[in-house]
């Protein structure tokens, strides 16, 4: 019988070794066709999502890799369209996260906004109001946070995206987090993992009940937490999902560490470290080699618990201050256990520092707690209180308000041993508050000591003269020390004098320097100006002797209807023009209606042989944007004129006014007989080059004043028959507030 089961056993385990043998063949070959893919293909535009393709393989399955080949995907995207710079910025962010770089995601984050107006899609305005949402609430700002996700709630409700509802629930739940609200904070957890069951996705359903289990956590429901993360283990497992099922194991090691099962938080922690190094997860397994430390430092096996330590420091991200702050800290409370004060406080200062980089305050609070109880051991109790109320100061303001109470009861302590009996008896009533009754018990223990307390107080006093008479000793090293200090202070003034003097030179050198810089620069700026005066002052004329051009053609036509409608027309024209062209910048609004009266005009010279369109983008009126006048007019003049309109059927002239990366961009885009065919025409060339040199000369002047990289830039609309025109004009992005 024993064998048949021994037999058994090795059948099954025979099996699981052949399907995940076969397994990691079969990734193993989508990775190799994915690569082979990408370097045959010699299309920039597939190209770049080729390689995306295999930064999302990468993304699931090797992180390291993954981190690897996210500077080619941007480098990439700039030669295809804007979707594939937002999905590789967003590639690039993701990243940073994975490697617990968070300062740099925030970063990334606030940089994705202008993808809200340049891409439609709705789910793209969904992700980046997530993560804006995201970023608000890390730095606490929670009505902030609010307008960013009621918005990605009200798009993910009329588009009915069920996934989207549920994460946006979850984030709304971590909002509320922030504010100590548990009760909104569990209804909008329950309420995502209700969404996510509907989505059918595996990996957001996990991901829902994981949030459900954070909520626990931080309200100190260890229980509740544990149950929750094993239900998102199992669906994390199911999916084979190698990532999430090392976080929740994790984070439920973690938990059966909190209520001291040691042997089953060992078991989770390893459980972590094996799948994170699957997926090449450096700082999950970083996270869960520094927990294994913990469980050795609690069996005082402190030689062991520093390998794990120094391990997991070698691979955590420069950049990930929580990471780096988790790890000095467990450090310090290893050399603290060993009595090593010196090094513990070294490290929990390093501690200290990462974590108030990361802005993670709530961490903080537990380092300026194990350095407040250093300071007790070594019986310095004013350092001592400092740092334990600096941590009370902190919890009290973030974080869940149950933590503070153990620091309650070390400065219970602390003033106890300074013989304060009354403090000592108020932290330890407030400790008792909030402790449960194995605490309380404890808590009495105390109490009854304080009763003995005041027995001694006469010994108490002999011991509080034999500190002063210690401290006056201290003093008097101290003023010995300041003596020796002004004595080498003295001998040393010459120098400080002399180096005054030459840092006094440098500075009045700097100054001098930088005024002189200042007013070369204002003389740069106002030739600029007065240079765009007298290039609008060159075309002012030249458009209305064109413009007269049509009313003398009607005369000679004697058609009086079309001729009274033209010179209405062309009045209301003129006027704009008289009143706008001798100013630097018009609204965008007025540059509208001069170019659509224009168009209007030479539709009716043409006898409406050519249509035309003038598209704005909302934002540019939104933000009251202004333009240099008469900019855009010579392009479409030449589209009209020389590109010979009048004579071809279905001709049209598009020009569209938009906002990228703080420019002002406009396009000319005409179907005309093109610049190959305008080129047999020498006043026609003639004409284009005095426009083009006009318009090139007033960007300069615009790029010279304003500092920025404008330019224009013409090209063949149709580029196969060389036919059309389109004409991209880029110059910087003023608006009205900023004249």
């Amino acid at each position: 019988m024993g064998f048949a089961r021994s037999f058994l056993r090795i059948g099954v385990l025979l099996v699981f070794s052949l399907q995940l043998s076969l397994v990691l063949s079969q990734s193993k070959q989508q990775e190799k066709r994915l690569i082979r893919v990408y370097e045959q293909e010699e299309n920039p535009e597939k190209r770049f999502w080729k390689l995306y393709q295999l930064a999302n393989y990468y993304q699931k399955n090797n992180l390291e890799k993954a981190d690897s080949i996210r500077t080619s995907l941007i480098a990439l995207s700039y030669s295809v369209d804007d979707s594939a710079k937002f999905v590789s910025r967003l590639f690039d962010a993701d990243m940073d996260l994975a490697v617990g770089d968070r300062e740099s995601y925030y970063m990334k984050t606030l940089e994705l906004q202008p993808f809200i107006n340049l891409l439609p899609h709705p789910k793209v305005k969904i992700d980046i109001y997530q993560r804006l949402g995201v970023y608000h609430i890390f730095h606490r700002s929670p009505e902030q946070a609010d307008i960013y996700l009621k918005e990605a709630l009200r798009i993910s409700r009329k588009k009915r995206l069920r996934a989207e509802i549920g994460k946006t629930y979850q984030l709304l739940s971590q909002r509320y987090l922030i504010e100590n609200n548990k009760d909104s904070a569990n209804y909008f957890a329950l309420e995502a993992v209700q969404y996510a069951r509907r989505s059918g996705d595996m990996g957001i359903r996990a991901d829902a009940v994981y949030n459900q289990a954070t909520i626990h956590a931080y309200f100190g429901q260890d229980e509740l937490c544990v149950s929750k993360n094993m239900l998102a283990l199992r669906w994390a497992s199911s999916s084979g999902d190698h990532i999430r099922q090392a976080k929740f194991s994790l984070n439920i090691g973690e938990s059966q560490l909190a209520i001291k099962n040691y042997r089953d938080a060992e078991l989770y922690f390893v459980t972590a470290a094996e799948q994170a190094a699957k997926v090449n997860d450096k700082r999950t397994y970083a996270l869960a080699q520094i927990n294994l430390g913990l469980i050795k430092l609690h069996r005082e096996d402190y030689k062991t618990a520093l390998k794990h330590y120094r391990k997991a420091l070698k691979m955590i991200h420069a950049n990930d201050h929580d990471g780096l702050g988790f790890a000095y800290n467990s450090i310090g409370d290893l050399y603290r256990q060993q009595k090593d004060f010196s090094k513990a406080l070294s490290n929990y200062n390093k501690a200290l520092v990462s974590f108030e980089s990361a802005g993670n305050r709530e961490k903080s609070a537990v380092v300026y707690h194990n350095v407040g109880y250093v300071f007790e051991q070594q019986g310095k109790y004013r350092n001592a209180l400092n740092y334990l109320n600096r941590s009370v100061e902190i919890r009290s303001q973030f974080g869940f308000k149950g933590s503070v109470y153990p620091t309650y009861r070390t400065i219970s302590d602390v003033y106890y041993k300074l013989g304060n009996t009354s403090m000592a008896y108020k932290y330890l009533r407030m400790f008792t508050d909030y402790s449960d009754s194995a605490k309380a018990n404890d808590a009495s223990a105390k109490i009854a000591e304080f009763s003995a307390m005041y027995r001694t107080e006469q010994y108490e006093k002999d011991r509080i003269v034999q500190e002063d008479s210690i401290n006056r000793l201290n003093q008097e090293k101290e003023l010995q020390s300041t003596r020796n200090e002004n004595l080498e202070l003295k001998t040393n003034l010459q120098t400080y004098v002399i180096l005054g003097f030459v840092v006094f030179m440098l500075l009045a050198g700097v100054i001098g320097f930088y005024r002189w810089n200042q007013t070369k620069i204002k003389q740069q700026q106002q030739q600029a100006e007065m240079n765009q005066t007298l290039l609008r002052a060159q075309m002012n004329p030249h458009f209305v002797f064109n413009a007269m051009s049509v009313i003398q053609s009607y005369i000679y036509d004697n058609d009086t209807k079309n001729s009274a409608q033209f010179l209405i027309n062309f009045s209301k024209l003129m006027r704009l023009i008289l009143e706008n062209s001798s100013k630097e910048s018009i609204p965008i609004q007025t540059e509208y209606d001069i170019l659509e009266k224009y168009l209007n005009i030479q539709k009716l010279r043409f006898e409406e042989r050519f249509e035309f369109s003038i598209e704005v983008d909302e934002q540019l009126y939104e933000e009251d944007c202004v333009i240099p006048p008469m900019i855009t007019q010579p392009f479409i003049e030449n589209a009209i004129e020389h590109g010979r309109l009048h004579l071809i059927e279905d001709g049209f002239i598009n020009i569209h006014f938009f906002k990228q990366e703080n420019m002002l961009h406009i396009t000319v885009e005409d179907n005309g007989i093109g610049r190959k065919g305008a080129e047999l025409n020498k006043k026609s060339k003639e004409h284009k080059s005095m426009a083009m040199k006009i318009t090139r000369d007033r960007i300069d002047n615009l790029n010279k004043k304003y500092r920025s990289d404008g330019f224009l830039l013409i090209e063949d609309f149709n580029k196969i028959e060389e036919t059309g025109t389109k004409v991209l004009i880029s110059i910087p992005y003023r608006v009205k507030n900023q004249i």
